[in-house]
């Protein structure tokens, strides 16, 4: 999100409405015309120089100190008006506000450190990152600041004035100073202050060590597999898993070298964990995991646990199934070496189900070319959403490498609604983790304009070539489809308040509209739109996108299974302090209760499990959300996925909310709402749990469902 003092964005943002777009096709061609960064939409070198995302003063470093003071300025400002304020929505709008003013730097800076190339610019951002934090949890142990909140949710006729969205905003602001101790004496508060921004800096340690390489003496492995990793003089260094490295030996030394133990991350991580914990208890709940799950469509650890446990045991015998398969695959491969190892999970499940389907990547690249997989999206999102996406050429300093691509996002009848910046291309020390990073959120302004988001997707594809565009495997374009789930959601959430737009929702609904883009992409009805072979202009044939679907199912329950075990030991971790054993004791116990394959000596997979400062005990997300998506698919587009008027209904009933609406009133199933009505009026608040339980067993069934061949 952007600088309070930003008119000049604003200005600029209304005049684009007017400007000649380009359309997709235009820049990422899918027939015979190689994607050339230097030819399509350059940036205006010779112009004025803008400043990242059009803010002037982050033309270099150094303007990063300037925004920041300014929001603090404007801050301080808000906080004084919100306290002389009567009680009314004026109160909720200021809050709002406040938000929108610390998070426009805030958020803006969280991906700048991250992404920029130029380390000036990553390090001025991280120290705005810690800045504006720590402002934030300032904020939310404000006694006067809750006090005017307070007089307004107390107030019963200035309550009853509020429109629902309003009221549950105010609820939503309240909450947070709750769960930041608002109720503890000075002295407390000040220490959940100190313990949030000892978190900041834990955070933004063990992020940088999950993806630091870890180096070996060169003469301690064997000779004919070292080139497969990087040689720095008389060392080794191992940057990652080489999960789908053919050679046996070369994963193998890989995970252990990776996940070799590092005593300074060991202690990082129990000093996160420690501090979560502390934080959680003091602030009045049993544990971190309680205090972070009270906000969701779960309500508590118990019952994620339930959801973990359920869905494990239906699990179970096909999970042995799938390791079974994957064990005969590699005893055909490497006879005098067949037992199945974490290290072979990745590898040989893609060769049982490239022997079976024969889904080779490189037969499928051809067809999907960069160029080809945003028409799809394109026209998607037209038929379905009424939404087209237009080529917008960058200014000078707007963005942060000359390979990004700006998109306009056009609504047909109500024009402009945000700006999506494609950071697509790999890049030398830019993360490989595919992310959606919301910049700015959409809000209704004082005057009456609606502010419009602003995200950047970050990808990491392979440049095109003299020959060829960039060629995208089956995987790579699924992850571009989801990614662009997450980016029309930050589009179309058109709230009234940014604190609730579009993903600033509960975390195990915030991945539903992205998992949902993966089941389009996966239909053939919706692939064979786009998918057509970058030279000759062939159509994808429909057994092969039906093969890749079918080789989706192909161990697919041990996967599941692998995500099963990631998310209780995050549970696990967050559920108490100290811990009964170490983080890595806790790993080998939990991997042999709910993966199934063996814990390797002197590893500490937790240690690169970066997830757990994101997601800390949220983890358990990603397989809510897939069950969820899985059933709106099925209620909703299974049998059409281009059907208008569903689309309209899927935009206004659920992508328009983003967090300003309850999840589970948007993702409850017909029949389990009917009944459980009839349970409210009979037993009055035990409807509720009764619900959840019903969604959660309905879930597993999904998902075990989703892995049967």
């Amino acid at each position: 999100m952007l600088c309070q003092r930003m008119l000049t964005v604003f200005h600029c943002v209304r005049r684009c409405r007017f400007q000649r777009y380009r359309n997709v096709s235009t820049s990422w061609s899918p027939v015979g015309v190689a994607f050339n960064a230097k030819s399509w939409g350059k940036v205006d070198f010779f112009g004025k120089n803008v400043g990242l995302f059009g803010v002037p003063e982050l033309s270099s470093p150094e303007g990063f100190q300037v925004v920041q003071e300014n929001a603090l300025k404007e801050t301080e400002h808000l906080v004084e008006q919100a306290c002389i304020t009567p009680p009314g929505p004026q109160i909720v709008q200021i809050f709002d506000q406040l938000s929108d003013c610390l998070c426009r730097v805030a958020d803006l800076a969280d991906f700048i450190k991250v992404a920029h190339p130029d380390p000036l610019f990553r390090e001025a951002a991280e120290m705005s990152c810690l800045t504006v934090g720590t402002m934030v949890e300032k904020l939310n142990t404000n006694i006067e600041l809750c006090t005017s909140l307070k007089n307004l949710l107390n107030d019963k006729e200035a309550m009853d004035s509020l429109d629902p969205d309003t009221r549950r905003v105010a609820e939503l602001f309240m909450f947070d100073f709750e769960i930041s101790g608002i109720h503890l004496s000075e002295e407390k508060r000040k220490k959940v202050v100190n313990l949030n921004v000892q978190m900041l800096d834990l955070n933004n340690g063990f992020l940088l060590g999950t993806h630091l390489p870890n180096k070996i003496d060169k003469k301690v492995i064997p000779e004919h597999i070292c080139h497969h990793f990087s040689i720095q003089k008389d060392y080794i260094h191992v940057n990652g898993l080489h999960a789908d490295a053919p050679d046996d030996l070369v994963r193998e030394a890989a995970y252990k070298i990776f996940l070799y133990p590092n005593p300074e991350m060991l202690h990082c991580l129990d000093q996160l964990l420690a501090c979560r914990n502390e934080l959680a208890q003091l602030v009045g709940y049993e544990s971190f995991a309680h205090r972070a799950l009270k906000g969701t469509m779960v309500k508590n650890p118990e019952t994620v646990l339930y959801f973990l446990t359920k869905l494990s045991e239906k699990l179970a015998e096909r999970t042995e199934k799938d390791f079974r398969m994957m064990e005969e695959m590699k005893k055909k491969v490497n006879p005098t070496n067949c037992e199945l190892m974490p290290w072979d999970h990745s590898y040989y499940s893609g060769v049982v189900r490239a022997e079976r389907f024969n889904i080779e990547p490189s037969i499928y690249s051809p067809f999907f070319s960069l160029g080809a997989c945003m028409d799809g999206l394109n026209l998607l999102f037209t038929k379905l959403l009424g939404i087209s996406l237009h080529v917008e050429q960058p200014e000078k300093g707007e963005v942060w490498c000359d390979d990004v691509r700006k998109l306009a996002v056009v609504d047909e009848t109500e024009g402009l609604v945000g700006y999506i910046y494609c950071d697509f291309f790999h890049r030398p020390d830019k993360p490989h983790q595919d992310c959606h990073f919301t910049i700015r959120g959409g809000r209704l302004m004082e005057n009456g304009e609606y502010q419009l988001p602003i995200v950047v997707l970050m990808l990491s594809l392979p440049h095109p070539t003299i020959s060829s565009p960039t060629l995208l495997t089956p995987g790579m374009m699924e992850n571009l489809f989801h990614e662009m789930g997450h980016a029309m959601h930050s589009m179309l959430g058109r709230t009234r308040y940014q604190h609730v737009t579009g993903t600033r929702c509960p975390t195990d609904f915030a991945e539903v509209p992205s998992i949902l883009m993966e089941y389009f992409a996966s239909d053939y009805r919706v692939v064979k739109q786009f998918a057509r072979h970058y030279q000759t202009g062939e159509p994808l044939p429909q057994n092969m996108v039906s093969r890749l679907c079918d080789s989706k199912k192909v161990c697919a329950a041990a996967d599941l299974q692998l995500q099963i075990f990631y998310s209780v030991l995050d549970q696990i971790y967050h559920r108490q302090h100290p811990l009964p054993k170490s983080t890595t004791e806790i790993l080998k116990e939990t991997q042999e209760k709910f993966y199934g394959l063996p814990y390797v000596q002197n590893t500490a997979w937790q240690l690169r499990f970066s997830h757990l400062v994101g997601y800390g005990a949220k983890y358990y997300s990603y397989l809510m959300s897939r069950a969820v998506a899985s059933m709106v698919w099925k209620q909703c587009f299974v049998k059409d996925p281009f059907n208008r008027a569903v689309g309209e209904r899927y935009r206004r009933e659920m992508l328009a909310h983003g967090g300003g609406k309850v999840p589970m009133f948007m993702v409850e199933v017909k029949k389990y709402r009917c009944w459980n009505l009839e349970q409210q009026s009979a037993g009055g608040s035990r409807w509720f749990p009764l619900m959840m339980f019903d969604l959660l067993n309905l879930c597993s069934k999904l998902l075990k469902k989703w892995c049967l061949v």
